[in-house]
Parts: structure tokens; sequence; C-alpha cells
């Protein structure tokens, strides 16, 4: 891992999301996984599902992106949508990659087949399982070292639980962030807060993870969409 200059005792101060984002010249972008092993997931992937995607996903696969969002639905499809209008890397790094149990980071636009949906189903997304920690790590070391100095890495994901937080954490230290807004939130309400950041295109404001504060009070309900 990279070492960052040691801050003077006299600066103490957090820098705020607003400062942070003026500061940044680059972003990526990581997001948490759709549950492999869910309802939806198992519907996608039954050898008996006669829908569209089913069959795409059983005879050419799938991108990993349309993927998730059919599992996950709102929450994937607020991600996705949110990294593509605002990622900023640098030349020749892609500015999205979804976490993945057993592969690491991989591009939302790589394609997956039915196998591999399979093999991906039989890893647990925990923290202490190095099937799903060792590539992530592996993959996250890459992506530090690509990346450069001048980025960073914004987790589109929950901080409540190590799954995600501890691997990435110990690699990125203060460049991994999170949208402070996610505070408190579920994951339907984050969905539509950032399709609502997408349609309005104001990014929303980010804050180190490691010095967060991962639980909060629920905030009130966003106002549903207009569509016209």
């Amino acid at each position: 891992m990279q070492t960052h200059p040691t801050p003077r005792p006299n600066a103490k101060r957090r820098n705020s999301p607003r400062e942070s984002q003026a500061r940044a010249t680059h972003r990526i972008f990581l997001l948490s996984p759709a549950n492999a092993g869910g309802v939806r997931a198992k519907m996608i992937m039954s050898e008996n599902a006669r829908f569209i995607l089913a069959r795409r996903l059983r005879n050419d696969g799938l991108p990993l992106g349309e993927l998730f969002s059919f599992i996950s639905g709102l929450y994937f499809r607020g991600k996705l949508a949110y990294a593509r209008a605002f990622a900023s890397p640098p030349a020749g790094v892609p500015g999205i990659f979804v976490i993945t149990a057993g592969r690491g980071l991989v591009s939302p636009d790589a394609l997956m087949t039915h196998d591999e949906m399979l093999e991906i189903a039989d890893v647990p997304v925990d923290a202490g399982d190095p099937r799903y920690r060792g590539p992530l790590e592996r993959d996250a070391q890459e992506l530090l070292r690509k990346a450069g100095k001048r980025c960073e890495i914004v987790l589109l994901g929950s901080i409540a639980t190590a799954k995600y937080v501890e691997p990435l954490l110990g690699i990125f230290d203060e460049r991994l962030l999170f949208p402070s807004a996610f505070v408190g939130r579920g994951d339907m309400s984050r969905g539509g807060l950032m399709l609502r950041s997408v349609r309005g295109g104001a990014e929303l404001g980010y804050e180190p993870v490691g010095s967060a504060i991962r639980h909060g009070p629920r905030p009130p309900k966003l106002p549903k969409i207009r569509y016209t």
C-alpha cells in the first residue's frame, strides 16, 4: 500500500465532502454486488426459466451490470446509473468496478455466463472467507497501483458491515470514500437517491469511510419521482 503524508498536529480539521470533491482529480466507483443467492438470482439461473434474460444468460451470457440490475432491482440500477454519470477515472483505467464473490473487481460490462454465475453464488460475501477476500484484495491492490495518487475510490454500498469495508479500507485507506447521504438509508432509498442525483445532474457529497459514522437515524422518505 502506498503511504500518505502525515498531517501536522495542528491540522486536525476533517475536510468536508465538498472540499474533498473539489480537490479530487479523478474518481472511481466500486459497486457492492447483488445477492447471487437470492430469490431473483435463483429465478434467472434456473434451467427451467424461459424469459428472455434467462435465455440470454444460458446461451450467450449477460453483462454483469445488466444481470445484477435484474437481481437487485432499484438499488443496483441506481448505483450503476450514478457511477456511469459521475465516474472520472485516470486515462486508461475503467471508472466502474463491481465487487464480486470469488472474482474480485469486475467491469459491469464484462459478459457473465450461467456457469460463472453459479460459481459466484457458491462463494459467500464474507470478509473472513479467503475465496472472497483474496481476489478482492488482489484486484484492489492492482487498482491502487494503476489509479495513481490523485484518484479517490468511492464505495457505493453499505459501510455498516465489514464485508466490503474491512478488505478495501486496508488497501485504499483515506482514499476510500462513500456518499454521506447513505447513512441511515435502506437499499431502496439509496437507489432512489442516486437515480434522482443522475436526473438532476447533482453529484452527492462524500466522506472518508475510515472516520465516518456508520449508523445513523433514518432520514425522511424521498418524494416520488414524477415522470413526464
